[in-house]
């Protein structure tokens, strides 16, 4: 790809073998060059120069450790689950301020940790018979001690996309977004449905368009907590919007000039970009070229 996508790059090993193996995972528990990523909830403890900071493993600390892989070095990296009781924040303030202290490996290792952390904090029970369960496999799943339902993480597969119509492109915004940010439309993939299916369907919901061609751009895990963003790009049939008000709070279409001058942070820009670890501003740039 032309350019590198925020949270993706991490140069790790995932090492599935030494998940399935526990004589092998157990060595791994017991190499010395063995680390563990510092977390304060789910959100990354800054190290010094404000990357990730991570620290030997504790043999003392009764969480249960999970394996993200081998690094370049074939060292173990490490992430522990969430202590019981800990409430885990998935739209953190705080994180969305540190994240652009991370390299873009360091946020791609960040981000698969922080959405395996997340999971296991809220599937602690058993969803076939509500018992308890416990990790197995690496920490990449869980088993229930009482029916033997095995359960694994869970990728929510999402379509972002940029409709375009006579060389201008539509975007829109939420409510809840700051003043003058606009990003691309989004909503998730449902179940019976194809990609394509989707972003015609999200499309019309949102804006009130048609669409009568869709191509696959670009994909991006998206960490809060567990979605993949597949970011498309679709030809409208017409300009006229109808919007559905309880999704989207404004739309417009922008020409070249106007996403250009936003993407640059002109002071004149007719709308703010999405932030660069967005796939949004991805489809944005590869749009302008």
């Amino acid at each position: 790809m032309p350019l590198p996508l925020g949270f993706t790059g991490a140069r790790l090993d995932r090492a599935d073998q030494l998940r399935v193996n526990e004589a092998s995972f157990a060595a791994a528990l017991a190499d010395p060059r063995a680390t563990c990523l510092a977390l304060d909830g789910i959100d990354f403890v800054p190290g010094e120069g404000g990357g990730l900071l991570w620290e030997p493993l504790d043999p003392a600390d009764e969480r249960a450790p999970i394996l993200l892989g081998i690094d370049d070095t074939g060292a173990p990296r490490f992430v522990r689950e969430a202590a019981a009781g800990v409430r885990v924040d998935a739209r953190s303030r705080t994180v969305m301020r540190l994240l652009p202290l991370l390299s873009t490996e360091e946020a791609a290792l960040y981000g698969g940790a922080r959405s395996l952390v997340d999971w296991h904090a809220r599937h602690r029970f058993c969803a076939a018979c509500g018992a308890p369960t416990a990790l197995f496999r690496g920490g990449w799943g869980r088993r229930c001690g009482a029916c033997d339902a095995e359960h694994f993480p869970r990728v929510d597969p999402v379509v972002i996309m940029l409709a375009e119509y006579e060389d201008r492109v539509l975007v829109g915004r939420q409510g809840g977004f700051p003043p003058g940010f606009f990003s691309a439309l989004a909503g998730f993939v449902e179940p019976g449905e194809s990609l394509e299916e989707a972003v015609a369907r999200e499309l019309f919901e949102e804006a009130g368009i048609h669409v009568s061609e869709v191509t696959y751009v670009a994909s991006q895990p998206w960490p809060f907590p567990s979605s993949l963003m597949i970011g498309c790009r679709a030809v409208a049939t017409g300009a006229a919007l109808t919007l559905d008000t309880a999704e989207i709070e404004a739309a417009m279409w922008v020409d070249r000039a106007e996403v250009c001058a936003a993407l640059a942070g002109d002071m004149g820009a007719s709308f703010l970009a999405p932030p660069p670890l967005a796939i949004a501003r991805y489809l944005l740039e590869d749009w302008v070229g």
